[in-house]
């Protein structure tokens, strides 16, 4: 027959000062709970794991109270338990819970949200009682998983109406976990189905903002949402608002910087690298970018110089000197002269071939390198105009004037 072993009155005799017990036969009985509980005799475990925490719940709370659980949701799912066994069990837990938070603080997000999860699924308690369990469990630990953010969220959903504000709620924590976790696609579909669509969407998110101006959470959830579904004006609206209060912050002037770029205002883009670069003078990334911007606003020497400082940043860093090979094959089409503008195609493919060399998994160096090889000078352009192997030739001044570079005859 099931025994059931009830923590009625445990409280009752539990003092604030522990270790009252006799230490030899504490540590019995936990060897006797431990073992029970090893061998998986979980109902026998129990009466030993309450003595135990009668007697001292703190001394051996690493592992009894998972321990307990452990027990107690096997009687409550693996048995034959029904009726008034089944509903003492259920307050049982939830007693034990309490406990573990008193006597265990380290752990109390575990046990929080634990006993969020069984008011919700064993005692059919309120939701609003759920709901202000699942916040408390997240207030204890942001990182908590998503499961219990993702049960909060549904909650929220359930609830939603225009007395309360747990749609709002709802926006914010699954903007969280999308940005939490980017390639999870469930999360995008949860903020879609609490609006029409994507737009109305950052609406909604720049209302919660702005009806709390200040608040660079809701600023930031803003801005970076904008910025996920391709909506760059609103982004950039939010992220000059978050540089204006947070103006160390590097994420904000990086997202602004791109949101810039991708709506064309170089001169903007141009003042927030370089605003990135005096703070984080170490990140390849801004150099490469600020080139990117120059070479945009025709501006290639710039760019040149910026491709090469982020190579050198980034310690020998092959992309910017595949784009400085572009920066040349751009520039060839300018030559008036048909020889020269082959010249500059050579020292594209030189370039190419150096970046490929610096990185032999950038496919796309030698791509550019095999669609040139027909443009560049053969044996005969050099022949006829006495130019040796090893031969150095300066690009002239028929090709832009920035490019002050040369090429050596093969």
């Amino acid at each position: 027959m099931l025994i059931i072993i009830s923590s009625s009155g445990l409280s009752n005799n539990l003092s604030n000062s522990f270790g009252d017990c006799d230490s030899l036969k504490l540590l019995e009985k936990y060897s006797l709970f431990s073992e029970y509980h090893k061998n998986k005799d979980f109902v026998s475990a129990l009466p030993y794991g309450w003595q135990v925490l009668e007697c001292n719940p703190v001394k051996f709370k690493k592992w009894i109270y998972y321990k307990m659980e452990d027990c107690l949701w096997y009687v409550h799912d693996s048995t034959n338990v029904e009726g008034e066994a089944k509903e003492s069990i259920e307050d049982t837990i939830i007693y034990l819970y309490d406990m573990a938070l008193k006597y265990y603080p380290e752990e109390k997000a575990y046990f929080e949200s634990h006993k969020a999860f069984i008011m919700e699924g064993w005692l059919n308690a309120s939701d609003e009682d759920i709901i202000a369990e699942y916040e408390l469990a997240i207030e204890f630990d942001p990182n908590l998983s998503t499961y219990y953010y993702n049960r909060l969220g549904q909650l929220y959903k359930k609830n939603a109406s225009d007395e309360n504000d747990y749609q709002d709620k709802a926006i914010n924590l699954y903007s969280y976990l999308s940005e939490r976790e980017p390639d999870n696609e469930i999360w995008p579909k949860e903020l879609v189905s609490l609006v029409e669509n994507e737009e109305d969407l950052v609406n909604l998110k720049k209302k919660i903002w702005l009806d709390d101006k200040n608040n660079l959470e809701k600023a930031f959830s803003f801005a970076s949402f904008a910025m996920k579904v391709k909506m760059y004006d609103e982004a950039i609206e939010g992220f000059e608002f978050l540089v204006s209060k947070a103006p160390e912050t590097i994420n904000y002037w990086n997202q602004l910087q791109t949101a810039y770029q991708k709506t064309d205002q170089y001169n903007k883009a141009e003042e927030a690298l370089l605003k990135l670069i005096k703070l984080d003078p170490d990140s390849k990334e801004h150099y490469f970018n600020l080139g990117i911007v120059y070479s945009e606003e025709r501006k290639p020497s710039l760019a040149r110089k910026y491709y090469l400082k982020a190579s050198d940043v980034g310690g020998g860093w092959a992309l910017p000197i595949f784009y400085e090979g572009y920066l040349y094959e751009k520039a060839a089409g300018e030559c008036t002269d048909d020889f020269n503008k082959k010249l500059v195609y050579q020292l594209a493919i030189d370039t190419y071939k150096k970046a490929k060399k610096m990185d032999p998994t950038l496919t796309q160096a030698q791509d550019r390198v095999t669609a040139l090889s027909a443009s560049v000078p053969t044996q005969e352009d050099y022949f006829f105009r006495g130019y040796k192997s090893g031969t150095v030739i300066p690009i002239s001044d028929q090709c832009p004037g920035w490019i002050g570079k040369s090429i050596t005859v093969p």
